[in-house]
């Protein structure tokens, strides 16, 4: 059973929105980062780089950078570049681009499925990393970057939002990289009704946004235990919804800075036992599961392990993430752990062949991995046995924009 809730919507005003919506800042290089900065007074980014061009700066993620962002926040609340709706709703996205299209629902995601396991988990976070966002939580009080979530298909949500996508949305603009976002407000009676549905949703599962969703339970919990008194919207979190069929699901290839002086022919011998070895035609990648294409010295091979080594009853080991660090990169490369190796580059499913090709030929990597994507049903499977994918196993779409529909935690 999921549990969400409506809320009152802080968002751009409708002729600003193109402007204030944005990626998430680290996402950006700092060169265009600078360049949005100075030529767009209304971007987000601006909330979240609230010292920008001051000549005396706070330390980062520090509680007083913090406090900037909130005052920041609040500058743009007075302006009127901002909003808050008079009522609680739930908001639909839409995301096209190049015949991707993804819709769901802008919702408060319960904070106690969190803790109970009913929002299902595939990622372990990082202590550190969970200090630094609840301790922003805690001091900025609002949450403008969703948890993307997905969730089995139910026929009445769907119904919901096919009648809501036929009709005109609230916001519609394209950005620089030709995606396409649309957002409507439905109103209080439908939200109520399309709450009420997610009961008969059994789990959610975090696709993306792992930290984000662990932080918020945490700053949940530090509430609960310092304030006998504290707002209701603090136990929950903002999550996009989307049903599993819709995600788009990308492999992380692997990228070698050093074979250890292990040359093309001794890498095929050593693979030879463990599996078959092929030379390709060219460029191609993995068309199925537990196939792994290699390039290196300017040969694409494929290879494809003895499906004796791997265990099908374990959800974790039926992965070619698994499988190429296990079958591979320890024993033949002595990458032991990819989270603190500096050995390794991930590069996103999502990158044209062609860079793979030009940075192997440019020797700035000796050799390639490339993996066939793992499918949702495999994330499932990880999450409902409770554990926990290796690093860097999913690029998932869709990417969503920080300021689109932000939540507040003090309402």
């Amino acid at each position: 059973m999921a549990n969400i809730r409506s809320f009152k919507g802080i968002r751009p005003v409708r002729s600003k929105v193109h402007l204030v919506a944005t990626r998430p800042y680290y996402s950006y290089k700092k060169n265009v980062l600078k360049a949005k900065l100075e030529d767009n007074p209304f971007t987000f980014l601006h909330i979240i780089n609230p010292e920008f061009g001051a000549q005396i700066k706070t330390k980062p993620n520090s509680t007083e950078r913090f406090l900037q962002v909130k005052q920041k926040f609040q500058q743009f609340l007075n302006e009127g570049i901002l909003l808050t709706d008079e009522q609680s709703h739930l908001y639909i996205y839409r995301q096209s681009r190049d015949g991707m299209i993804v819709s769901g629902f802008f919702a408060g995601v319960s904070v106690d499925d969190y803790l109970n396991g009913a929002i299902k988990i595939h990622e372990q976070t990082l202590t550190a990393r969970e200090d630094v966002f609840t301790n922003y939580l805690d001091t900025v009080g609002f949450n403008a970057e969703p948890v993307l979530l997905t969730y089995e298909g139910q026929a009445p949500i769907q119904q919901m939002l096919d009648t809501y996508l036929a009709s005109r949305p609230e916001y519609e603009f394209t950005t620089t990289d030709r995606i396409t976002h649309e957002v409507w407000v439905l109103s209080a009676p439908d939200s109520a009704q399309i709450c009420a549905a997610f009961q008969n949703v059994p789990a959610l599962y975090i696709a993306d946004g792992h930290h984000r969703s662990a932080s918020s339970a945490r700053y949940t919990q530090q509430l609960r235990a310092n304030k006998p008194k504290y707002p209701e919207a603090a136990d929950y979190f903002l999550g996009f919804l989307v049903d599993e069929k819709e995600v788009q699901i990308a492999a992380f290839h692997r990228l070698l800075k050093s074979t250890n002086g292990l040359d093309l022919k001794g890498l095929m011998a050593i693979l030879s036992n463990e599996g078959s070895i092929e030379k390709l035609a060219g460029p191609q990648l993995p068309e199925k599961k537990h196939d792994i294409h290699i390039y290196m010295e300017k040969t694409w091979l494929k290879f494809r392990p003895n499906l004796n080594f791997i265990n099908d009853q374990d959800p974790i080991e039926t992965l070619d993430s698994f499988i190429l660090s296990d079958l591979i990169l320890k024993p033949i490369f002595g990458i032991v752990d990819l989270k603190t190796s500096d050995q390794v580059e991930f590069v996103p499913g999502i990158e044209p062949l062609q860079k793979i090709i030009d940075t192997i030929d440019a020797n700035k990597f000796q050799v390639a991995f490339l993996l066939h994507p793992a499918s949702i049903n495999d994330v499932k499977k990880v999450a409902d046995a409770g554990l926990n994918m290796p690093p860097k196993s999913t690029w998932v779409e869709p990417k969503l924009r920080s300021g689109l529909t932000i939540y507040s935690l003090e309402a």
